[in-house]
């Protein structure tokens, strides 16, 4: 422990000068010594190059070591591993199979991940319910890509019944965690005035947010506002501007 706590001091610069040569020197120490979260960060630093040269392979081995000892964020990081094929043939089942162990910890982001699966129907039978459930467990830890997913499958109706109420609660939660696509989609929802009462003003705002981060959808959204004087004094040239900023971006409506 004592040495697993000095490498983690090494690593972060916490009341001593950031090293990460010297955080892997302890790290190892420790992992060596069968210390699960140890081996799991030693594995961070070959995966990151960090101390060590880059190597995804001896990355592997060390999330392999920490997620067989049941370590939830080792066994995230070689689910992940194994869906993306970084130091490993990619294989769904396998990603799948790791995923699920880490979830079952209660560790988001493997929720998270394991509802993408399903959605796709990637080492699994697609599953939309199984979905939703994976989602929804991310989404209330306040994962915000999860709270994205689960409001776009209320949207669609997809392991659900078809709510426009829920879709903007969980956009919202997202929305207001910075995701731009959350804060374009909650633009439109005001915009139509769907699962809440029309609100041009609101519409504005979100898709706003949305456009600052590069989001073409709500450029384009904003192009349309200003055309059509819609929550904002009308102002054509602000028009163009967006819908110049979205086709540039890649919106399809924009270029035509």
């Amino acid at each position: 422990q004592a040495q697993f706590n000095l490498g983690g001091s090494y690593a972060k610069g916490q009341g001593i000068h950031q090293d990460y040569k010297e955080a892997v020197k302890w790290y190892r120490l420790a992992a060596e010594q069968g210390f699960a979260e140890a081996q799991s960060n030693l594995g961070l630093m070959y995966d990151k190059g960090q101390g060590v040269l880059q190597d995804y392979k001896e990355a592997i081995k060390w999330f392999r070591l920490a997620a067989e000892q049941g370590y939830a964020e080792a066994q995230y990081n070689l689910a992940l591993r194994y869906d993306n094929g970084q130091g490993v043939i990619q294989d769904y089942k396998q990603a799948v199979k790791w995923y699920i162990k880490s979830a079952e910890q209660g560790y988001f982001r493997a929720q998270n991940n394991l509802g993408v699966m399903y959605a796709n129907g990637q080492g699994v039978i697609q599953d939309y319910k199984e979905s939703v459930k994976w989602f929804r467990l991310a989404a209330e830890q306040g994962g915000s890509k999860s709270q994205l997913m689960l409001g776009t499958m209320y949207v669609n109706g997809q392991g659900v019944i078809q709510d426009y109420k829920q879709a903007v609660k969980w956009f919202r939660l997202a929305a207001e965690q910075g995701i731009s696509e959350a804060q374009g989609l909650l633009g439109t929802m005001y915009y139509y005035g769907e699962g809440i009462p029309q609100d041009y003003k609101e519409s504005f705002k979100w898709f706003q947010l949305a456009a600052e981060q590069g989001y073409d959808l709500a450029q384009l959204g904003l192009g349309n506002m200003y055309m059509n004087g819609q929550g904002v004094i009308q102002d054509y040239v602000m028009a163009h501007m967006y819908w110049n900023i979205a086709a540039v971006n890649g919106d399809e409506d924009a270029i035509k």
